[in-house]
Formats: structure tokens, sequence, C-alpha cells
């Protein structure tokens, strides 16, 4: 091929050249490299000795000798290794030993073409300019690109690469064309006849690829295209443990502790490896040690020199800490690692619960206990511990500038700004926390405090560890200076949410004066360069998007915008020449990352996140100090007595199931009845000095405080009859009823009378008005006026208490309850009496975060944002509403948790909210702000989220109610005066029983006071109205529903209430009567037989040739007469007259009759079923027909919810997206949102059906006691069960099958999960097979041969969710079943939820609920079968 003159030139001058100037020879085995000058030393690795790995280690040596081969051979690399640290550095080690500046880029779900292309940036000017990304750089410059992380990245978005990898390829977003080198060198021009631009793709760009292996970790897995690209490498898991552990000293033997404990981590991991197909069925169920492990140990030994042997749970806490996801591990798998101990010489292993309590008093790890913390320089500190056994040891710990707070703490004392915690004794527990995170903190790492695995505990005192451990080193905070942005030290709480990024976490966007758009650092990031304490709150709700702070995390590097880069070491003459594109991290910069609990731990406590931090198990208070805590809070002793006795009964009762329904009732919820106590009914408002003797208030109260808290009320029926049953048993006494007078304004107070109860003192409680001088803006226009309010006990008695939480007690408070029973009016109504200015909010399924702080606009190219009324309310200080509160996505709630908790907020603009002022830019909480969440209760009919989980205990809880007859009668009574007293009474007692109905689950809707109130609005405005009209009002939205419209009827006629038809009889009644009276009178009247009539497709009236007609003769059709049966095909109704009706002949009636029987038997034929057979399924049909209604309506809600869409973001069409306008302006086109189906997190399954087995008591005892109907119930809930599921539109949902156990066996198939009965004469056979086993079963029992089996073929099932619900009338005792063989075969496999009803026998063992708390229900009466079981599968299912 001939060369063109300038392609001749370009290829002279290439040839004469200088060689490239060379720092030496590389050698490594066979190959020898000469290792290149870098062009940019500030693009070099920075890494840590410590961080680098030893290239005289065998295996490290080996990995490198393979990458150094792909690097001469032009060969891309990937790099398969478990989650953890060892790849990175690895391909940090390569990048130094040949001197190749490099690039990293981070993936996680938020990684698009921007982060792997180009960003855009608008200069000032308004001049759009294009930023490389690292990827570009890296090609551009010759440097090696290393992706860590591909298993997360987003399907799609790897093959953005494609090209780039196959080709040297890459069409940039500013015209410009990166190309092959070779090819470069064929261009006579670096532009074209278009313009474009066209630049070579350096020779010695290179990409490694970093990617843990999927399955068995949580993944996306490889895209074919482009893993065909690369030229793969296996790191052996064994290697990387030993290689990232640091060898001891020369010459020093390792400490025998730590010898058998590495053994041990070895071996695991040996046996947790798949080798072939039957190993990979049989392998062990002990997962592997996260990678640090042995990086851990090492260094802790070396720091802590342990003695040769630990006690059982000493040796737990430790192998938790180096292994923190065996605390949700299965039983089986601890129990091997306890087997393995002892063989490997380290002696029994305690068990996690163990763990969990105050194991060594107030020791640390090791045995060791922090005794002193004194300062050193600016910086630093010394740390000492004393160890019984081992002496003193004193480390050099980084430290913040501020004040060390003495340490040992004074006997009773409070952190700084810890306005929830009133009292702080520091206890051996919390002391051996504290001490753990300073051995943490000493050893360099950061860490994270691991939540108790139990699903309810006291307190772990978790944000107040936080602070002593920032306040005893330094990091607290210090006075604020006008000139202070920050400065160096201090503490930074950064509150998470789901709809954080992974960018977010490190920069975010800033527009400028001008419109010109730049970043700024994160709270984070400024952390670290200012070297502060940050605590990461909810660390949990981001999942995988943590991923993004690990390589910051692990090895104090990290990317920004524009090139900078944060680095662990650099020199002056470094950071000089690197243009402010390197900066470092400050030694003191730590992390403690802490949970929200809103998750389960299997969900985020993953392998990648035990790498990243030093787990600490954050144990929960033993009783000694709960007790210390309440009684510091006012509370006489016999209630603090009383209350722990309940809050542990109840506590143990709390399982996965049914925690997530539930209150956990921690210590802080405790802290808050005992604060409630202490004020009592007496205890008076400000300035009024009356007091009360509060033993005899406390006693009288606890009950109903307790029971408030827990929400009682909205508890499924089961579960508040065991709570019932616990409040018994601690000896909490019920109240007696009380009458509550209306609230009155006196001399600057409200005040509200003392109730009238049936015996003991009553007092009045005193509220202070607001003072005007506060808020004059705010009371002019932001406080609600109510021309009308009814008072009434009830809801006197619910404001009184929100009046003593909001002003009295400064808490923030959430009231639940059924629609319509006037939760803004009680609130609107207490801001009027007090004075009080309110902002209100309402939520929505698409709320965000930024729309709840401010409104965005772009104005003149420019972003402006203007404040919410929730930042006003922080400001001023005013109530703020929050309505709907369920209704908003989870992560949108958890702010809210932030900000009633800590009195912090980080807003997305770089401004936060604070307690106090530590910046210019801050917000300052008010200390009048007091939010007020507003939502209905939890679960169905409402379709709220489980926000409750995600508020934690940060808000006094209020449920409130339908008034009581009383009180809605005396409401009623005033809104309608001109009505009958005796009407209203019986209205009043018809709802109730409604109410009731609702509560039973006869009923599936809450009927509510606001109904009630329209319904005699009406009644009052149109008196002329038949009570029928009236009611339509309220029940015509049940028409379609004939088992609800008899219920309805039943209970009307119960309380003397006649109206003659409901539901569809009544509308098609009052359509004829009152809006036009349509009459039909046919020409042709005279009757012959009755007959069925021809079919069509058109719509007929009168005659008697065509079926399906109307006003007729003699055909099936409607409102005709003389037909056998009634069919409907659509159209008008015309209705002949009932004169013309009568006149039928008694033999034309007789016939009729007749026919309809025939009709009646022909389809019993076509299902094989006999009319007494018929007779028998209606009959237990009919029996479940309401709990049928409300267990299809939940599982049919419930299937439709795992359909929602939520906001998929980075779309290229569908709404504006606000967060995002930034990148609007510069250009970007995934500046959109649509509404989608949400993808499942990494690591959980996609969404599959739910699994679920019944089984039933079939033995003969079922039979020989069936007097009081158990085996009659156990039919019924068969048939409801049955019924429900062949209802569903979306069966797929559900895969679920009977069986049944009896003497003769645990395992008699009733319902097929491949064959569920389709009609009812399938289902008819199954019920008579449960009536005949019983009557033929040999005598003994099978319940825990049953549950085994069903837990076992039910987690056999590829599903996302799994259930066994088992129903037996054992007597345990004559069958010699213990509790340990019940509780083991339902606990048999963790991840399979299991529920025991015991009947009839079974019912009278009073372990069963204590044994397996929260899985084990005792019916004594067998009528509640059916309710109980609906109850359970509805608690199951719903989480």
């Amino acid at each position: 091929m001939g060369f063109t003159p300038k392609r001749r030139l370009a290829h002279i001058l290439d040839s004469l050249a200088p060689p490239v100037e060379s720092v030496g020879s590389l050698t490594l085995g066979d190959i020898t490299y000469e290792v290149p000058v870098s062009n940019n030393p500030s693009r070099l690795p920075h890494s840590r000795f410590k961080d680098l790995l030893d290239v005289e280690d065998p295996v490290n040596l080996d990995n490198l000798h393979f990458m150094l081969q792909k690097y001469l051979l032009g060969q891309d690399i990937f790099l398969v290794s478990q989650p953890g640290p060892y790849a990175r550095r690895l391909a940090l080690t390569f990048a130094s030993i040949i001197n190749s500046e490099y690039e990293i880029v981070a993936l996680h779900r938020d990684i698009g073409e921007t982060e792997l292309k180009q960003g855009r940036e608008i200069r000032s000017g308004g001049n759009l300019v294009y930023v490389d990304s690292p990827a570009v750089n890296a090609v551009k410059h010759g440097r090696i690109l290393i992706l860590e992380g591909i298993e997360k990245a987003e399907r799609g978005i790897m093959p953005v690469l494609n090209n780039l990898l196959e080709n040297r390829e890459m069409n940039l977003d500013d015209g410009t064309h990166i190309i092959h080198p070779h090819r470069y060198a064929q261009l006579d021009a670096s532009r074209d006849g278009s313009g474009n631009l066209f630049i070579p793709a350096h020779k010695n760009f290179r990409v490694i690829a970093i990617a843990a292996p999927v399955p068995p970790f949580p993944g996306h897995p490889l895209d074919p295209p482009f893993r065909s690209r690369f030229q793969a490498r296996f790191v052996d898991p064994v290697a990387a443990l030993l290689a990232l552990c640091a060898p001891p000293p020369p010459n020093t033997a390792l400490p025998d502790l730590e010898k058998r404990l590495r053994e041990l981590i070895l071996a695991t991991q040996y046996a947790s490896e798949a080798r072939d197909a039957l190993s990979a069925v049989s392998k062990s169920a002990l997962p592997p040690f996260p990678q640090t492990a042995l990086q851990k140990l090492r260094a802790l030994v070396a720091a802590f020199p342990p003695l040769d042997a630990l006690g059982p749970a000493e040796l737990a806490r430790l192998v938790l800490t180096l292994h923190p996801a065996l605390v949700f591990a299965p039983l089986q798998a601890w129990a091997i690692l306890s087997r393995q101990t002892e063989e490997a010489g380290l002696g029994p292993l305690g068990s996690p619960a163990d763990a969990d309590e105050s194991a060594g008093g107030s020791a640390g790890l090791l045995g060791y206990t922090l005794t002193a913390i004194t300062r050193l320089t600016l910086t630093t500190a010394t740390a000492s511990f004393t160890h019984p056994r081992r002496g003193e040891v004193a480390l050099t710990v980084p430290a913040g500038p501020a004040p060390l707070r003495p340490y040992p703490f004074p006997a009773s004392s409070s952190p700084s700004g810890a306005r929830s915690e009133p009292f702080f004794a520091p206890s051996p527990r919390f002391v051996g926390l504290l001490t753990t995170l300073v051995q943490a903190h000493a050893l360099g790492w950061d860490a994270s405090l691991v939540p108790p695995a139990a699903p309810a505990t006291a307190s772990a005192s978790t944000s107040t560890l936080v602070r002593a451990f920032g306040e005893v080193l330094g990091y607290g905070h210090r006075p604020h200076l006008e000139s202070d942005a920050g400065g160096e030290g201090g503490m930074e709480a950064v509150h998470l949410y789901k709809e954080l990024g992974g960018r977010e976490l490190l920069m975010r966007r800033r527009i400028l004066d001008g419109g010109a758009t730049t970043w700024e650092p994160s709270a984070i990031v400024e952390a670290a360069w200012a070297g502060r304490l940050v605590h990461l709150s909810g660390l949990d709700v981001i999942g995988p998007t943590a991923g993004a702070l690990a390589r910051l995390v692990q090895d104090r590097e990290v990317e920004l915008w524009g090139g900078k880069r944060i680095v662990a070491e650099a020199t002056r003459d470094e950071l000089a020449s690197s243009n402010d594109t390197l900066t470092l991290a400050h030694p003191s910069f730590r992390l403690i990352a802490t949970a929200s609990r809103s998750l389960p731990l299997k969900d985020w406590l993953s392998a990648e996140h035990a790498n990243m931090f030093f787990p600490v198990l954050a144990q929960p208070m033993a009783r000694a100090e709960e007790t210390a805590i309440l009684r510091a809070a006012g509370c006489p002793a016999p209630a603090v007595e009383r209350m722990l006795d309940f809050a542990e009964r109840y506590r143990a009762s709390m399982s996965e199931d049914n925690v997530q329904k539930s209150r956990r009732l921690g210590t802080r919820s405790l802290v808050r009845v005992a604060r409630r106590l202490r004020i009592g009914h007496g205890v008076q408002g400000a300035g009024n000095g009356g007091s009360r003797d509060a033993e005899g208030g406390a006693e009288d109260n606890l009950r109903a405080l307790l029971s408030r808290t827990l929400l009682l009320e909205f508890l499924p029926a089961v579960e508040r009859m065991n709570v019932e049953q616990l409040f018994d048993d601690a000896g909490v006494a019920r109240g007696g009823p009380a009458h509550y007078p209306n609230p009155v304004v006196e001399n600057d107070e409200l005040v509200f009378p003392g109730p009238s109860t049936s015996g003991g003192a009553s007092y009045a409680t005193r509220v202070p008005l607001f003072n005007i001088a506060e808020d004059p803006q705010g009371v002019q226009s932001h406080v609600p006026y109510m021309d009308h309010f009814y008072d009434n006990s009830l809801q006197t008695e619910l404001m009184r208490d929100l009046a003593v939480d909001l002003e009295l007690l400064g808490e923030h408070v959430v009231l639940l309850g059924n629609q319509g029973v006037g939760k803004n009016k009680i609130v609107d109504r207490l801001c009027q009496l007090l004075g009080r200015p309110r902002e209100y909010c309402q939520l929505h399924r698409d709320t965000t975060v930024n729309q709840l702080m401010f409104t965005t606009a772009l104005e003149n190219g420019v972003v402006k944002y203007t404040d919410s009324p929730l930042l006003r309310a922080i400001a001023f200080g005013r109530v703020i509403i929050i309505d709907e509160a369920d209704k908003a996505p989870e992560h949108v709630v958890a702010i809210f948790r932030s900000l009633a908790g800590q009195n912090e907020l980080t807003l997305s603009d770089g401004r936060r909210v604070r307690a106090t002022r530590e910046r210019p830019s801050d917000i300052v909480v008010h200390p009048n702000f007091r939010l007020v969440l507003l939502a209905n209760r939890p679960g169905y009919p409402f379709l709220g989220n489980h926000f409750l989980q995600v508020l934690g205990e940060t808000f006094s809880a209020h449920s409130v109610t339908n008034p009581d007859q009383e009180s809605e009668r005396t409401l009623l009574a005033q809104l309608a005066p001109e009505i009958d007293e005796e009407l209203i009474l019986r209205l009043v007692g018809a709802f109730h029983d409604l109410r009731k109905g609702y509560d039973s689950g006869t009923l599936n809707y809450p009927y509510s006071l606001r109904e009630l109130i329209n319904l005699i609005k009406h009644m009052q405005a149109y008196p002329r109205d038949s009570l029928g009209d009236a009611l339509r009002n309220v029940f015509d939205f049940d028409v379609y529903k004939p088992e609800t419209i008899e219920q309805l009827a039943a209970i009307l006629r119960h309380h003397g209430l006649s109206v003659p038809n409901l539901g569809l009889a009544a509308a098609r009644e009052a359509a004829a009567k009152k809006i036009q009276d349509v009459r039909f009178e046919p020409k042709n009247t005279e009757l012959g037989e009755p007959k069925e009539g021809e079919h069509d497709d058109k719509e007929h009236s009168g005659g008697n040739k065509w079926a399906g007609g109307t006003g007729g003769r003699d055909t099936a059709g409607m409102g005709g007469r003389g037909g056998y049966k009634r069919l409907y095909k659509g159209g008008d109704i015309k209705q002949v007259s009932d004169e013309l009706k009568a006149q039928v002949p008694d033999h034309v009636r007789e016939k009729a009759r007749e026919m309809a029987r025939q009709e009646l038997q022909r389809r019993l034929e076509e299902l094989d079923m006999s009319a007494g057979e018929a007779a028998g399924y209606g009959q237990l049909l009919t029996a479940t027909q309401a709990h049928m209604v409300s267990l299809y309506d939940l599982l049919e809600h419930l299937a439709a919810k795992e359909e929602e869409r939520v906001w998929v973001k980075r779309q290229t069409d569908g709404e504006l997206d606000d967060s995002r306008l930034t990148e609007g302006l510069t250009g970007e086109a995934t500046v959109y949102k649509r509404r989608g189906m949400e993808k499942p997190e990494l690591g959980r399954p996609q969404i599959k059906p739910k699994r679920i087995r019944f089984v039933f008591d079939l033995s003969a005892s079922m039979y020989r006691f069936q007097y009081d109907g158990r085996l009659q119930r156990s039919m019924e809930t068969a048939v409801m069960l049955m019924e429900t599921f062949d209802r569903l539109s979306r069966k797929e949902k559900y895969v679920w099958d009977m069986y049944a156990h009896s003497g003769d066996g645990p395992d008699i198939e009733l319902v097929d999960a491949l064959k569920p009965p389709t009609d009812m004469k399938d289902r008819w056979k199954v019920v008579e097979k449960m009536s005949m086993i019983p009557q033929y079963a040999f005598a003994g029992d099978y319940t825990v041969e049953a549950i085994e089996k069903g837990v076992k073929d039910v987690a056999a099932f590829d599903a996302d969710d799994w259930f066994v619900i088992a129903i037996t009338d054992a007597n345990f005792g004559r069958y010699l079943i213990k509790p340990e063989d019940i509780s083991r075969a339902m606990r048999r496999d963790p991840k399979v939820h299991t529920a025991l009803i015991c009947i009839g026998e079974g019912a009278e063992a009073t372990w069963i609920p204590k044994s397996i708390p929260g899985r084990g229900y005792r019916v004594m009466n067998t009528a509640d079968i059916p309710t109980v079981l609906r109850s359970i599968l509805s608690t199951m299912v719903d989480r």
C-alpha cells in the first residue's frame, strides 16, 4: 500500500522520535519489561504501603505475572473475585510495579452512559463544554482503566464499552471519534471533510474489570459479548484471605488462638466451595468468612494479645465480629461451627444470643476494657486498655480537635444534644461496646453497629454510643464562628434514604450565579478532607449503592469530579504538582454506620458490608440498665417493674413474621410511657405547681398507655388477644371507663378538666397557650379556624393526650386511624384552642424527598429553590401536619425519623437542618417545631405502606378510633337536634355493630363516623326521603356483594331499623319509583307453557319467542311472567305490572317451578353431585362467606400491590425529573422519569409466587370430640381457602396445597399444588375426604412430622416466600410431644414462615405461645378457627 506524503512524513517523524524514557527494568519470571516514566505522576497509585500487596508472595506474584502477560499482548483482563478489596489492590499493585497511571470507576445501579463517556458542564458565559469521564481519560492518555463491581451495573450499560474493548473505538458526544492507533496512523489528517475530529486510542490503554461470581453472589450475570472481550483470572479466595493478612513479625510464632481460628476460617472456605455437581448439592450450610476476616484477626491479635483460650460468649463475639452474617444464618450453620471450634481446640462456642449479652461485663473484644483516653497532639490521642491477665495496652489513635470528653464517665451524665436520652448511665454493657468501637478505631477501621438479630429487644443505645464515641475522641461539636465554614474536626450525621445515588454520596451538582454549573463535595467528602467523624445513619436502606463508598472506606481513596482524586498518602511535591487534582484524606477521618432496622439483617448485612466495615454487634440493654433509665424518667418503681415484666414477655413473643406489623416496644417507647406516667392526670402545665400521688395514677394508666404505644386496636385479632393475655400475665391491670369534660381556656392556659371516673382522684391538665410574640406572622395567618366542633369525651381525651405530648413533653406524634374519624379536625381544633400556627403538607405515592424540602423552578437558566411548608415550620417553630404519611414511599417517610430523632436533615442543595448552628448556611430547628403525621391504620383495606417500621420509635403514636356510642350520640345530637333521639340511638348502635363486623372479619369495610355524620346531614336536609334512601348513600358501594348486603340488613333489623330493600333491589326500586315509573303493557298477554326460548344476540321486549328478553311471557328472561328461570342478556329491563304477574295461573306457576327444579338437577348431574351434597357444600360455604370475601380482597390486593409501579429515573422520555434539572440544562438526555416496575435489589429474588401449605388435623380425636365443632370448623376453613384461591384473578401468584395428618401418617394429600380443585364437585370431594378420614384413622399423632415434611416440601419450591400453617388437636402430654420438638420442626428452615393453631386438647398447652413466640396460637373456641387462620394468613403474607 503506497504512502501519501503526509503519511510518509508522519512515519519518518515517528521513527525519529526519541525512545520512551525508562525508570528501570521489571522482571517477573520469564518476562522482562522496561518500565516507562509517567507523564502525569498524580495519576499513579498513591496507596498506603499496607494497601499494596506483597510482591514476594507466590500467589500475588503468579497473578501479577499473568497480568503482565496480558498487558504485553494488548489484552484486557477480568478478575473474578469474591467481594472484598483484594482484586482492586491487585490491580493497583500491578499499576504500581509497571508505573502505569490509572483511572477507576466503581460501578453501581446509577452508573450510566454519562459516567462512562462524557459529561456536560456550563461554563460562565453560557458555554457548554464536555468533560471526559475516567474511561475516556484512560483511553486518551494510555492509562489502566479499572472497572470495579461489574455485577452491580444495570443491564445494558456495559455494552457502551464493547466497541472500545474490541476495536479501541468510541464516538464521543463532543463530535470526537476515538479510533485504533493503527488506523489513525493511516489517516492523512486528524479531521475529515465534514470537520469530524479523530484521535488515536493510546497504545498503552488497558482495562482491568473486577466482579464477584454470579452466582453464588448477588448481581447481574455477564453479557456474553462483553465477557468475550476479556481474559479471565479467577482469584483464589483462600489466597486472597492470606494475602490481605499482614504477616507476623519475623521469628514470631502465631498466637495459639489466631493459629486455630485461622485454620478454621480457611477450612470453612474450602468446605463452602462446590467442585462438582454432587458437592454443589451437599456443600456446607456454613457460609464462607468475608475476605477481610484474617486481616482483622491478625490486626486484633497483634494489638491486643489474647489468652490462648476464650470463654464461649467471648469466642462467639469474636467470631460474629469476623463473620457478622452468622447472626442470621441457620442454626444448623452455627451448630456446624460450634462443633468445629471444639475440634480445633478453641473450646465451646456460645450461641449468638450469648454474644448479645454483656459477656465479660465492660470488656470489649478479647477481654480488654477501655480505661482512659488522653490528648497527645492536635490530631491524635492515647487510648489505654487493660486486660485482667494481660495487663495494659496503650495505642495512639486519631482524634478530632475538640476538647476530649472526660473518660471514664461520671456516674450519671448525658452526651451533648441527647434530646431523647434524659438519663445516661454508662453501664458495663455500654462501656464494653464503646471499648469495641475504640478498638476498631485504633486498628484503622471504620465501624458498623449491627443491630441485635432478635426482632424486638431493649435499646442498644446506638445513637448515644455514636455521640459518646465522638466526644471522648474530640469529634464533638465546637462553638460556631461566623468565619468557620465547617472547619476541621467535628461530627457529621448523614441520614441516608433510598433515592440517594452512588454519585450523590460523594458530590452534588451546583448552579452558580449566571447559570454556570459546577460540583461541590458531599458531607462525606468534606469530612474526609477535614478529619471529621461521619455517622452514616440508615445505611441499610440504600442497599448495594453503599458499595460506592467501598474504596473510600477500605483504602481512603476515591474519584471526584474533574479528575480530582482523594488519596491516602502523597508528598507535598506530588500535591503541589497535581494542579489540585490530588487531595489527602485526613488521618482523623472516620465513619460509623448504623442501620434503620426497617429491613431484615439478611437483606443488607452482606459480605461486601462485612469487608468494608469492622462490625460491632450492638448488644441490647439488660433489665437492670433499662430499670435505671425508666426510674430516672420519674416513673414509680412498681409501675417500672410491671412495665418491664410486660415488655420482656411482649418482646419474646415477637417473630420476624409479626414484628413488621407490630411495634417493637423498645426502650425509647418505654421512656416515653414513663414520662407520661410521671405527668399522670395531675401534673400541671407551666406555673401551676400542682402535684399528686404519681403511683396511683401510674397503676391506673399503664395498660392504656402501653396499649396506645403498641397501637393495640389495630393489631390483627389473634395478636391482639395474645397481647391482652400478656398484660394479664404481667399483672398490668385494666383501667375503668372515664368521661372527659370539654376543655376551656383560662388565664393563658388551655385547661382539660379532670375526667369523671368510677373511683379515685381526678386532676385537671393545664397547657400554656402559644406565645404570640414568638411567631406573630404565623399567628396571624396560620392558626386554623373552625366555626363548628362538636365536643365529645373520646376526642377530648385524645386532644388532651396530644397536648401533653406536643406541648409539655416536646414529642413529635403520629396519629393513625380509619378513614373519617376526625384526625385532621382534632389536630386543627387543638391548634385553634392553643393559638398555635400550623403548616400542612399532603403526601402521595409520587412524593419525593426534594419535594418535601422545596419547590424547584428554572428562571433565566438558573435553578431556584423555594422553601417548602416543612422548612418554614422548622425555621419558625410551627406545627406541621403531614397528611397521608402512609401513602408516600417509605424512603421519603424515613427523613422524618432523623428529623424527629436527631433534629438533623441534609438538603440536596447543600444546606443542613441542625439543632444548633454549626455553619452559616445551617437551618436551626426552632424549639417550638413539632411534626404531626397522619395516616390510616396499618393493613388491608387501607392501601398504605408499612411506614411504622421506618419511623421506628421516634414518634409518640396515637390511635384514633370512632367515638364510643355515648360520645357519638352526643355529637350527632348537637349536629342535628331536629332528628328524633331514638332514631339517632338506633343508628349509632347499628354503626357500632357494623364496625364490630369489620373487626371480626365478617365485613370488609370499616364504617366510620364520617359516613354516619353524612347520613345524619342528609336526613336533616331531606326529611321526606326514607331511611332506605338515605342509607343508599353509604351502602350502594356494595350492591354487587349480596353476602355483605345480607349482613347489613340483619344488623339494621337487629336495631329496629326497618329497611325493606338494600343493595341492587333498593337501587332498582328507587329508580322505578322516584325518577320515572317505566311500565310496559304488552299487547298479547296470553300465557302458554314455560320454556327456554330461542337464543340470539339481539334485544327483545315482550313476546314469548326469544330467551333473555324483558317484559315477555313463558320464556326465560327478566321482568316478564310465566317463565321458569331468570336470564339476563343486557339492555333495559321492561317490567310488566304486578297485576299481570298476579294473573299467572297456578298450573303455569307449578310448571315453572318444576322446570327450575329439573334445571338445578341437571346442573348437579353435570357436577356429579346430589342435591344433598350441594346443600351440604352450600352450608359450609355460607358459614365462612364473610371471611372468604375478606381473605379474597387481601390476597387480590397483595397480588396487585406487587405489580405497583414506581418512578424509574434516568429515562430519555417521560416527565421531567426535578432532581436532574441541572443535567437537563447541560443537554443530557436522561433527565426524565417514568412510571414502571421497580427492579429488585441485587440479591433479592425476582417476583415469584408465594408457596403455601395448609396442614389439617384429621386424627381420630377430631371425630371423637366433634361435638365441639372442631371437624366441622376445619371443613369450613378448607372450603374458605379453596373458594378464595379459586376466585383469585392472579392465581399464578400463589402456589398452595392442603395436606392432613392422622394416626396413620403425616402426609395425607387433600389438594395437589399442581392440580387445585377448579369446580364445586372437586372441592366437595376434598371435604368428604376430610370428614371420612377421622372415622377410620388409628389413634396416634403425627403433628411434628407433618410440620417437618411441610417445611421441607415448601422450601424446595422456587418461590419468593414460603409458608406452612398447621392445625392440631393433639394431646401433647399423651403423645410425649415436647416443646423443643415443636420448636425444632417449625424452625427447621429459617426462610419458611410457620404457624401452629392448637385446638381442643392442644389448646390446653399453655407453653405453646412461649415455646414458639409469634408462631403458636391457642384457640379455645373452635368456632374461631376460620377467623384465626384468616388472620394468621393475612399477617404472614402481607409483610
